[in-house]
């Protein structure tokens, strides 16, 4: 048993906040998380450490992960290598942990990555948050899963499974459960940036007796669902088919927001704008002009996104944190830039931000409860963060202020110097929160 005293607390939920807390944690599990004055007597072997005054904080979730994506531009994403891939996939993986991120729930992976990584993961071979793994995207004909012009006769099957016709989407499904992947992702319409004759957003790629198959024989195997949906059109054929997770809605007429509301209870919603936002901040250097269609487009859809968050928050529409991680310009490890992006875009309070990211994004992954808070019984993840992210949003981008990261009760700290060891004790942490002072 561990005793954590001497640390300020916020236990997941927007409104609390307790300056003197004691947090107990039992094997890999949450034993007592509040004020400590309040604490339960203390079994004689209880390991206690003093906290230093420092901000504790349950273990955050990356809702829209893609873990397998090597920092490669949003239309080369099937073109590394896989044997780079894995490489470089365990090193996000790390990161990803390193920087707070306990869990993850997969939006899509090269090849076959994800269910290995998983399965490294889970055998401690691996370090890495707890994953749900995803697998290669499902697309139609003319899909943005579907990269590359028919001339070019290419050969590659990184990314996209290209379906057409309910019996060839129910194939790619059970391909997929095969494979052992836990989250099944489709694209439902299309991106404004998109190779070729893609489809664009508002454009549907599959009929809604291919979406229903596919949700079907998903669920009838045990799987989830993620959709890229970013028009009205999309979230409504993803909400009516089942769909558990919703990325973008960026555009949302009435009809659209009261399915949403009506299914809140079973639906989350992952906005996803890091790719938009940064995509407006440095569209020179991508070779895009002022005015542009590209860079217009983007920028009506990022206003349209905060009507919609908005919106969905009026409503009860649980919206998570979870970016598009792992392109050039949103590269692995800068995840926490989410957090400033709903306080900043969305209007979110620190609290809720924060609330989004932890026991929001663990009622996603875990909907039979226990991950993303600091309550009796909850998984013990938690974050040890030197500065208050209440009060600054943005002291989690900065990798020294990230002292402790514990998952399912073992502490590791160092994660993103690949030269440091990465498990600690309970006496090293103790060690690591003293130091932490002197710097």
């Amino acid at each position: 048993m561990i005793a954590l005293q001497n640390v300020k607390l916020f236990n997941g939920h927007a409104d609390y906040f307790c300056n003197d807390a004691t947090v107990i944690i039992e094997g890999n599990v949450v034993h007592y998380a509040g004020p400590s004055a309040a604490t339960p007597a203390l079994e004689p072997q209880t390991r206690v450490i003093d906290g230093r005054g420092h901000f504790v904080m349950p273990g955050m979730v990356e809702s829209h992960a893609h873990l397998s994506y090597t920092n490669n531009g949003p239309l080369e994403l099937d073109k590394s290598p896989v044997e780079e891939v894995v490489i470089k996939t365990i090193h996000n993986a790390r990161v990803m942990l390193g920087s707070g991120f306990t869990s993850a729930i997969s939006f899509g992976s090269v090849h076959r990555v994800d269910a290995f990584l998983k399965r490294g993961i889970e055998s401690g071979e691996v370090l890495g948050p707890r994953l749900l793994a995803g697998g290669r995207d499902i697309g139609s004909t003319g899909s943005n899963a579907d990269l590359h012009p028919d001339y070019a006769q290419l050969k590659i099957d990184g990314l996209g499974m290209i379906t057409d016709g309910p019996w060839e989407v129910r194939k790619a499904v059970r391909t997929l459960s095969k494979n052992g992947v836990d989250v099944v992702k489709v694209m439902i319409d299309g991106e404004l940036l998109s190779s070729g004759g893609g489809i664009k957003p508002g454009v549907l790629g599959f009929t809604d007796e291919e979406l229903e198959v596919l949700v079907t024989e998903a669920h009838h195997r045990g799987m989830r669902v993620a959709s890229h949906a970013r028009s009205a059109a999309a979230v409504k054929q993803a909400v009516r088919a089942g769909v558990d997770f919703i990325g973008h809605a960026n555009y949302l007429d009435d009809e659209a927001l009261e399915l949403l509301e009506a299914h809140r209870d079973s639906v989350f919603v992952g906005p996803a704008v890091a790719w938009e936002i940064t995509f407006l901040e440095h569209y020179q250097s991508f070779g895009f002009e002022t005015g542009g269609p590209e860079h217009e487009g983007y920028a009506a859809e990022l206003a349209a996104t905060q009507e919609s968050v908005k919106r969905m928050r009026d409503v009860g529409v649980r919206v998570l944190v979870g970016g598009d991680y792992g392109l050039n310009i949103t590269p692995h490890g800068t995840y926490a830039k989410e957090l400033e992006y709903f306080t900043e875009y969305f209007g979110f309070s620190t609290g809720e931000a924060l609330q989004a990211a932890t026991k929001h994004g663990g009622e996603a992954f875990m909907p039979e409860g226990g991950l993303g808070t600091l309550e009796p019984g909850s998984l013990a993840d938690l974050v040890i963060v030197k500065g208050n992210p209440l009060e600054d949003i943005k002291v989690l981008q900065t990798a020294d202020n990230i002292l402790a990261v514990m998952k399912d009760g073992q502490i590791f700290s160092g994660l993103l110097d690949p030269c440091s060891p990465h498990q600690k004790s309970a006496e090293q942490l103790s060690g690591l929160l003293e130091e932490s002072l002197c710097n």
